[in-house]
């Protein structure tokens, strides 16, 4: 491998890890997963009082979520990160865990990389690398702990493995990648159970593999999967559990996933698919082209069929997520990067490809901005994560003296669904001795309740809050910051006010939103006074106790 090839090898870890540090807080999708590992690498497994302590110390019991989940993805990551954390610090504790499964994800990719490259050679490959690295979602989501992730890396490991020409796959690929969408489905995501249906349909039918020589690796794997998910989940859950078949049944049987919205049958192929691949050349001419030439189609079919089968029975499900079908975009983009390679390498034999040549090109340039947008973007829609991150640092650099020991903390549910975790409520582990360096301790509070919220003498106990409506907070109370979101695109002509500028009284703009405004500013100064960007908007207030004040009030 030449030095090119390796650098667009370290290139997919790389922006992992970059997505990860401009956007490292999380949200109520990631809520059980990173919960759960920070429970497991801070409590660990007792074995005495087992029912009492997991029930006292685990966050699961409290906020179980709408169906329970498997605790093998988090017991994974925090033992693989808990020597890191003890090496460089609980505080970084939760920027490990994720960076652990985004690595994990990015090895997956870089293996399909090299059998991409084994089979259709280093110039396939690097156009596979290239279209790959300028798609925002995959990299963005590698490093977050949804269930959809922990599946992704073994369904891009078993696709690495179907790679080639289908007539000529060797059994034991074929094997390894059914157990490896076995694993991926009994253990994390049942629905991928039409993904493994529709793959081995493809093998058994293109490539000719006897029934029994299917059977085997599948059994071999279910029974491994239910092996490691049923006594394991079974112990953290504390009754008899298999996650995902409850999963199953509670989204497709009783069809509750509807509960949370609808979308019409198409939208994977109108607006996911178009959307996670990004590149418009993608699926408006590459992936079509490689599916029609003669050099191409075999491999191709191979790559899209089964996986866009996979995207058309699932698209039968009412509720739909573009993450429910990540894992067709390792194979879609390799499709589509034999159909890049074989136009530009024939850039020089007529007009038609050297102007197709051009215009890939300028689609990895105009992909490469566009994701690049996506994610300033997105790192904008996490105000709790920053809200908490923005009070420590306001209290702490307030302390006055070691003196200060202990401030209590309430956060409503949007903070708590964008951001705010165990691991950041913690920078060291609850358990232990509160480090010296620590002249503040905090104890956080989520109650959801509204009776409770309603009462006086609920909020009497706090120091501060995290709010996203502060007329809830009953009692004194000062606005000493506001975080803000991103709520559209906003451009300002000469002469305009932006919208957060007209709005007054909710305190100093902290966090992100300070950046912007900053950004805007001079941007503004250089272009006399015009400015496209985002548009933010008050999401949380930071909202501290006023103990002497004579009024209940609530002042912003």
């Amino acid at each position: 491998m030449g030095a090119v090839d390796t650098l667009l090898s370290l290139a997919i870890p790389a922006l992992v890890i970059l997505h990860l540090v401009v956007a490292p807080y999380t949200k109520v999708e990631e809520s059980f997963n990173i919960q759960a590992a920070h429970d497991v690498l801070v409590y660990g497994t007792p074995t005495r009082d087992v029912h009492t302590k997991l029930s006292t110390q685990y966050d699961h019991f409290d906020f179980p979520g709408a169906v329970p989940r498997t605790f093998v993805g988090p017991v994974l990551l925090a033992g693989l990160t808990q020597p890191v954390v003890a090496l460089v610090g609980f505080q970084h504790a939760q920027f490990l865990v994720r960076a652990v499964l985004g690595l994990v994800n990015a090895w997956s990719l870089v293996v399909f990389k090299r059998n991409v490259a084994r089979a259709f050679g280093q110039p396939t490959a690097r156009w596979y690398t290239l279209l790959q690295a300028t798609q925002f979602h995959v990299l963005f989501y590698a490093s977050r702990t949804l269930p959809n992730m922990f599946a992704f890396g073994f369904t891009t490991l078993a696709f690495a493995q179907l790679v080639g020409d289908p007539r000529t796959l060797s059994v034991g690929r074929c094997k390894l990648a059914i157990a490896l969408l076995t694993c991926a489905t009994a253990v994390f995501r049942s629905e991928l159970a039409i993904l493994l249906v529709t793959t081995t349909a493809y093998l058994l039918v293109v490539r000719g593999l006897p029934l029994r020589t299917v059977i085997q690796p599948f059994l071999v794997s279910f029974v491994f999967s239910l092996l490691a998910s049923v006594p394991l989940d079974s112990y953290f859950w504390q009754k008899p559990l298999w996650p995902e078949l409850w999963g199953f049944y509670y989204n497709a049987v009783l069809g509750s996933s509807s509960d949370w919205g609808v979308s019409p049958w198409h939208y994977y192929f109108t607006n996911a698919l178009p959307k996670l691949l990004v590149n418009p050349l993608t699926l408006g001419v590459l992936v079509p082209f490689a599916w029609i030439h003669p050099a191409t189609v075999h491999y191709t079919r191979t790559l899209t069929l089964p996986t866009l089968l996979f995207v058309a029975i699932y698209s039968l499900q009412p509720h739909k997520e573009a993450r429910f079908i990540f894992y067709v975009v390792p194979p879609m983009t390799a499709a589509a990067a034999l159909g890049a390679n074989y136009i530009f390498t024939r850039r020089g034999k007529s007009t038609v490809y050297a102007l197709a040549s051009a215009a890939l090109v300028a689609s990895i340039l105009a992909s490469l901005a566009i994701s690049t947008g996506m994610l300033l973007v997105s790192s904008l829609n996490y105000p709790g994560g920053e809200a908490l991150s923005e009070l420590r640092s306001l209290v702490t650099s307030n302390a006055a003296s070691p003196d200060v020991q202990a401030v209590m903390v309430h956060t409503d549910v949007l903070s708590c669904m964008t951001g705010v975790t165990l691991f950041g409520q913690h920078t060291y582990p609850p358990n232990d001795p509160k480090p010296v360096t620590e002249t503040v301790s905090f104890a956080f509070d989520k109650t959801e309740k509204s009776s409770t919220l309603r009462n006086p003498a609920f909020w009497s106990k706090f120091d501060y809050v995290l709010l996203e409506d502060p007329s809830k907070a009953i009692g004194s109370w000062e606005t000493i910051g506001t975080i803000e979101g991103f709520a559209g695109v906003e451009v300002l002509r000469p002469g305009m006010e932006a919208t957060d500028d007209l709005e007054a009284g909710h305190g100093q703009v902290l966090g992100r939103g300070a950046l912007v405004k900053k950004a805007r500013e001079i941007v503004r100064g250089v272009t006399g006074g015009w400015w496209v960007g985002p548009r933010m908007e008050p999401r949380i207030r930071i909202l501290k106790k006023l103990r002497s004040a004579p009024r209940k009030e609530v002042k912003e």
